[in-house]
This record gives structure tokens, sequence and C-alpha cells, in this order.
């Protein structure tokens, strides 16, 4: 019985010691965590991406990637509208229609930021921040798969911010 106690509590131990993911804030001026997405961010007006703002950036953070996500697209595995690598951690506040960083392809396997454009319904848009302890060797026709892949060993911390979008017009 002491024996089966040792056991699990050493399991328990070894994967507490190698988890290093912590929670990082990503915000929005634009839009509340679960809220609305304006309409100016969408393929329904200029689809410039949305400000964020990261915070609780761990120390030995060596850059952030960003993964904008819709699970609930009628596609296989959902929507990705952008994917970006390399942005530096001091560069916590990532401005409306970002282009920094190293950016790319989303699910239109164009390069940058794809604005919402659900056919029907409301959707979840998923703003996925990551903190990496390197920089990425990567190139611009790098997709979310790609990026997730590289990111593997190297997550600090991540956060996700939450965004719906319905078209006015559909």
């Amino acid at each position: 019985m002491k024996l089966k106690a040792l056991s699990a509590a050493a399991a328990l131990l070894a994967v507490t010691s190698f988890t290093r993911d912590t929670a990082l804030g990503i915000t929005s001026t634009a839009f509340i965590n679960n809220g609305s997405i304006p309409a100016k961010y969408s393929c329904e007006g200029g689809e410039s991406s949305p400000p964020l703002l990261i915070t609780d950036i761990p120390s030995g953070t060596v850059s952030l990637a960003l993964i904008l996500h819709d699970p609930d697209a009628a596609v296989p595995g959902g929507f990705t509208h952008w994917v970006v690598w390399n942005i530096s951690p001091t560069q916590n506040s990532i401005s409306e229609n970002f282009k920094g960083g190293d950016q790319g392809l989303n699910g239109a396997a164009k390069p940058g930021y794809k604005g919402m454009c659900p056919p029907t319904g409301t959707h979840h848009y998923h703003f996925m921040v990551y903190a990496l302890d390197t920089k990425l060797a990567l190139n611009n026709s790098t997709t979310k798969a790609v990026l997730e892949k590289n990111m593997q060993g190297h997550i600090l911390a991540q956060g996700d911010l939450v965004g719906l979008y319905k078209k006015a017009n559909p």
C-alpha cells in the first residue's frame, strides 16, 4: 500500500515539476471576453485586426505567438484567421491592424489576418497567445498546425480571449 502511495506521489511530482504552462492575460479594448467583436474587424468592416493587450508575461519569455481560431467553422478542425509568432515580449500591446512579428498563413492560405465572416449563426473566435522561451525559425508559409508543433516544449505561459461574431447581413 505504501509503495502505491509513493508511486502515485512520485508520478504527481514528476508531472508538476515539468509543467511550465501558467496563465497569460489577454484582453482587448474593442470587446470583452465572451463579448461581441465589432464589425470593423470582420468581412463586413475593414478586416483589420483588433487591438490586444497581453499581461502577466513571465520572466524568461523570448517571444510571443498568437493564433486566432474559429472552432465553429463548418470545415474540419475549424478555420484559422491569424497565425503570428516572434512578437517581442516587450510589445505587450498589439495595435489595431498589427503587421509585426512573423505572420503565417490563415485558413484561406493567405498571409496575415483574415476577418470574421461566419456564413450563419454566432461563432466563437479564440485569440490564443503564448509566451515562448525561444524565437522560432519558421517561414511565411507556416500554418497553425506547424506553429503549434514548433511551440511544443517552449511554452512558458498561455492565455485565451474569446470573442463572438454574427454577421449583420448573412
